[in-house]
């Protein structure tokens, strides 16, 4: 009776570090490459995963691969957030749903302004001339609303 081939058989611990690291199917099969060399057949690793984890490459890659590379890539994005701000800024943006907004309103200057913005348009509506705003009387109103350049 024709036996074929003995089985490929890979370092388990070796194969779900690299799997955890992100590798992909290729680069595994690149690192069980033989001792002339060869790179492994990703038919071989496939069917070697499938007998030793119950499931094809494929399969294991979708439910243990990305998960531990997440882990591994928040742990240290947390890390580097502790020495940079940029970092830091980009979690709390993502995790505690802070924001970069700058929201002043000054209802007493939208009011003000509303009030000219009317009898510009009243004037124009009666046929008169519009009285313009120099660039003094917007200095006064600013430094009214906004004394010593608060």
């Amino acid at each position: 009776m024709a036996r074929g081939r003995p089985r490929k058989e890979f370092d388990k611990k070796a194969f779900t570090d690299l799997v955890g690291l992100g590798c992909s199917q290729e680069e595994i099969c690149w690192y069980f490459r033989d001792e002339n060399g060869k790179v492994a057949n990703v038919d071989t690793l496939s069917r070697w995963c499938k007998r030793t984890f119950g499931s094809n490459f494929k399969e294991y890659y979708a439910k243990n691969g990305g998960m531990a590379l997440k882990i591994k890539l928040r742990r240290n994005q947390f890390k580097l957030s502790e020495k940079s701000a940029a970092m830091a800024i980009f979690l709390g943006k993502n995790y505690l749903g802070q924001r970069d907004s700058i929201e002043q309103t000054n209802s007493e200057a939208l009011e003000k302004l509303d009030a000219i913005l009317k009898a510009a348009r009243d004037n124009a509506d009666n046929g008169s001339e519009l009285e313009y705003i120099t660039e003094d009387d917007i200095q006064q109103e600013t430094e009214r609303v906004h004394p010593e350049g608060e």
